[in-house]
């Protein structure tokens, strides 16, 4: 046997010199040939032929674990072998011997990381089957060693590898050196140097199945002949008692055969019968079919001959060209007078070619003449596409330039133009049929068509847009100064400009009033008119204008073929077409949008609600170009208003970088008036706008309150309940119709009472600080002892019954003086006096709470001890 290439030092050597400074280790290296072709079937010759290659298995040692590659080499131009690709084992998921190579030698390697698993991997072929069976062989040990799993073996038995890997394992002869110098040999298999083999190949389960199937036989099995032989004995027995059970059923088979006998017979004698009759009816259907063609012969000659002359005459009738047809498709008039005249040349040019192409026996298509007809009629089409498209491109440019010279289709100062296509159309409907003719003979010719007629017609659009836009702003009565709010210039109860601004927002619907139905309607005569099979708006010679229960009902079937996929690339070209036809046309808008945007801000509400209004009245349309473009109208409303709102919130912050506040804050009594203003601006779906500019008003303004508060803590508290109190008043109306400000309101509401209650408490303790400051100390220690022990605590000075009488002169003795100071320290700070007699109740009702609670410990600490009671307290209180 040849010498495996497994074995080759040099190869190996050349290999470890491919992959120097990896770090890997080849384990094995052996040369295949790689193929990409199926075996027993045709391929591409680069694909099919054998390219040399070296497959190496490497490792690489690392801390925790080894990793273990297969490694794909090729030889270069220079003959040196050079890394080619580069597979991880941890990923081989099948090895698999090709079933089409009768040699065994071919297999594949699946990987399951591969990128592309549709297209098929390469085929490695050895050069015999022990090189295959040694590559595999190590392939599965290292699988089992390393990565402790074995991937899935298709073609192959692991027990045929597995004896063969018994047999073909080299003895490796290892020198033992004695205690007296001289060395033994001593033999052992490479197998038991490294790995066992049937356990890598064959699981324990496997193992004990067998050797339970093996001991089932009394004779010990040592080679395979001999096993053989117990098996082909044990056949002969099996084969032999069939044989006996046979025969004991031998007089039910002599029945059968004798039934089977007589029904031969039978057979037998009905095929005699068949063959006597079928010989005389063969006679008898020659000697009809011979007298049939004696007497008939003359008749069918003479019925083809007529018929041959009928069908000459229909073919000479069809290649004829007549002149009158020949000179108007070969012609350069199109005038609106010839177009009768050019439409039924064409018609007959049409159907002349589909008599040619369907209608006629595919024999006559071989013949010379119908050839030579054919040809002429491709240079009749071709020609007349040829001219007819020129004239369209030329006409449609010139009468759009006419339409541009002439003033008056156009706005002019002091008066508004609605723009009036009624004679472009009527012009182009001249051609509309000519237009679908040329579809018929030549699709391909419409798209420069489509394109010349979209570039003139968007000229006429943007200028009538720009024109109409530019007249309609100048006309419009608007004030000349910029609406400003919540500018801290400006006093804390007025607006700058309160002008009216309505005629803006009227404005803006005016140009879509105008546009956006002439947009519609555009698109849906240029959808009809260059033939597209899409449906549209428009019925086929309609007049443009429609009621709203032809647009709902026209809108439900365009959506319903849109749902189906139906003309899906005609609704594509279409798309882009009018993309051309109307594209430019918005800036014109944009321009009124951002002109209305500098004169009141506020109007974008009512920009954005007129905008919705007419979105959601545009269902579908020929394109979708209209929707998109109210879409994109309505974004940059949103988009102004939303830079409106962020300005006024920067005017809102710069509060922080003021001295120090006092008072109500101007910018909430002016957030009322605007929000009074923004409600009335409100239409359609505007709300949210509204609402989420709301949310950021209100956000910034209680943000820098607090902020302003904390610049001067001791007049933090007034500060906040006379603005918070400002804030609810301000709009009490707006918060019971406005959820959104509702939820501010009560935000408000209770920051409001927050403070109240740490102002109240901060005065009442100025005042009588000694008498709570006692009963603090009291509720304190009676954490820890009984009520009626706490006057005698000598450790706890102060809380006697002399300091309780001592505490309670100098506290109560004038404490309607007190209490007309506690009055008086409310009122000192209070910028706002309508909130002084809500303040001074809650005052008192916070200080009669405190001092029944004094009371009460009091009486359980000092029992025989008098106060002035929660009544006489009360009275006094009510007395004031």
């Amino acid at each position: 046997m040849a010498k495996s290439s497994a074995d080759d030092a040099e190869l190996r050597r050349a290999c470890e010199a491919a992959i120097e400074g990896t770090k890997q280790k080849i384990v094995l290296s052996i040369r295949v040939a790689k193929t990409h072709g199926t075996w027993g079937k045709t391929s591409k010759l680069g694909r099919q032929m054998a390219k040399p290659r070296v497959l190496a298995i490497s490792t690489k040692a690392k801390a925790q674990r080894t990793k273990a590659f297969l490694r794909v080499l090729k030889y270069s131009n220079g003959g040196v072998l050079e890394p080619a690709k580069i597979y991880k084992l941890k990923h081989l998921s099948k090895v698999e011997v090709v079933t089409n190579d009768p040699s065994g030698c071919t297999f594949t390697l699946g990987f399951d990381n591969l990128r592309s698993q549709s297209v098929a991997p390469p085929q490695w072929t050895m050069r015999n089957v022990d090189d295959r069976n040694r590559l595999l062989f190590s392939i599965l040990n290292i699988c089992k060693d390393v990565l402790d799993r074995l991937p899935k073996v298709v073609g192959i038995d692991v027990v045929e590898m597995a004896l063969w890997a018994k047999e073909n394992t080299p003895k490796v002869t290892t020198q033992n050196k004695q205690e007296d110098g001289h060395s033994v040999e001593s033999t052992a298999t490479e197998t038991e140097l490294k790995v066992n083999v049937e356990k890598d190949l064959v699981s324990q389960a496997e193992e004990e199945d067998m050797e339970a199937l093996l001991g089932t036989y009394v004779m010990g099995i040592g080679e395979a002949e001999a096993f053989s032989e117990r098996l082909k004995r044990e056949l002969q027995a099996l084969e032999a008692a069939n044989v006996h059970a046979i025969l004991e059923s031998e007089p039910l088979i002599d029945e059968v055969l004798q039934g089977l006998e007589v029904a031969t017979h039978c057979v037998e004698d009905v095929g005699e019968w068949l063959g006597m009759f079928n010989v005389k009816l063969r006679h008898m259907r020659e000697d009809i079919e011979s007298i049939e063609i004696r007497n008939n012969k003359l008749e069918m000659q003479s019925v083809n001959n007529r018929s041959l002359i009928d069908e000459l005459d229909k073919l000479l009738e069809r290649l004829s060209i007549p002149a009158e047809y020949s000179a108007c498709l070969t012609g350069d008039s199109f005038d609106e007078a010839r177009m009768l005249q050019n439409v039924e040349a064409v018609e007959w040019l049409i159907s002349a070619m589909r008599r040619l192409e369907m209608n006629m026996d595919p024999t006559y298509a071989k013949m010379r003449g119908v050839k030579e007809k054919r040809g002429e009629l491709q240079i009749l089409k071709s020609t007349f596409v040829r001219k007819a498209s020129e004239f369209l491109r030329n006409y449609f440019a010139s009468f759009i330039d006419f339409m541009m010279n002439d003033k008056s289709y156009f706005s002019q100062r002091g008066q508004l133009k609605r723009p009036d296509h009624a004679d472009l159309r009527f012009k182009c409907r001249t051609y509309a049929r000519l237009l679908q003719y040329l579809k018929v003979l030549d699709k391909n010719c419409l798209g420069p068509l489509r394109k010349a007629y979209c570039c003139s017609l968007n000229l006429l659009l943007r200028r009538e847009a720009r024109e109409f836009s530019n007249e309609l702003r100048t006309s419009t009565k608007a004030p000349r100064n910029a609406t400003i709010w919540l500018e801290g210039s400006t006093g804390s109860g007025q607006n700058v400009n309160s002008a009216d601004t309505s005629t803006v927002s009227d404005a803006y619907a005016k140009i879509l009033t105008i546009f956006i139905p002439l947009l519609v309607d555009e698109s849906s005569f240029f959808a009809h008119f260059m033939c597209f099979e899409v449906p549209t708006l428009v019925p086929p010679g309609g007049s443009g204008k429609k009621t709203g229960n032809e647009d709902d009902a026209n809108d439900d079937d365009m959506e319903k073929d849109s749902k189906s996929g139906k003309n899906s690339a005609e609704l594509a070209a279409l798309n882009e077409a009018l993309q051309d036809l109307l594209d430019g046309i918005q800036e014109d808008f944009y321009a009124v949008v951002d002109w209305a945007y500098k004169i009141d801000p506020l109007r974008c509400i009512s920009m954005h609600g007129i905008t919705e209004r007419y979105l959601s009245g545009q269902k579908a349309d020929a394109a979708g170009f209209v929707r998109l473009l109210l879409g994109d109208l309505e974004s940059r409303i949103s988009m102004q208003f939303s830079r409106y709102v962020d300005e006024a919130c920067h005017q809102i912050e710069r509060y922080e970088r003021n001295v120090r506040q006092m008072g109500v804050l101007g910018y909430i009594p002016r957030f009322a008036s605007l929000a009074t203003r923004m409600e009335q601006y409100i239409s359609g779906q505007s709300r949210d706008l509204v609402d989420q500019a709301y949310t950021k008003f209100v956000s910034i303004m209680f943000v820098t309150l607090e902020k302003l508060a904390q610049t001067d803590p001791k007049y933090a508290d007034i500060f906040l309940l006379e603005n918070y109190a400002a804030f609810q008043n301000s709009l009490y109306d707006l918060a019971n119709v406005v959820p959104t400000l509702a939820k501010f309101y009560h935000q408000a509401s209770e920051a409001y009472e927050q403070a109240c209650t740490r102002h109240i408490s901060m005065i009442i303790y100025y005042q009588f600080e000694r008498l709570f400051q006692f009963a603090r100390r009291i509720e304190d220690l009676m954490f820890t002892v009984q009520p009626e022990e706490i006057p005698f605590q000598l450790g706890q000075l102060g809380l006697s019954k002399v300091d309780l009488r001592k505490m309670l002169k100098s506290s109560l003795s004038g404490v309607d003086k007190s209490i007309a100071a506690m009055y008086k320290k409310l009122q000192k700070n209070l910028a706002s006096e309508e909130l002084l007699p809500s303040l001074w109740d809650k005052c008192k009702k916070e200080f009669l709470d405190k001092y029944e609670s004094f009371a009460q410990l009091v009486a359980k600490v000092y029992p025989g001890e008098s106060i002035p009671s929660v009544k006489e307290m009360k009275d006094l209180l009510a007395s004031m």
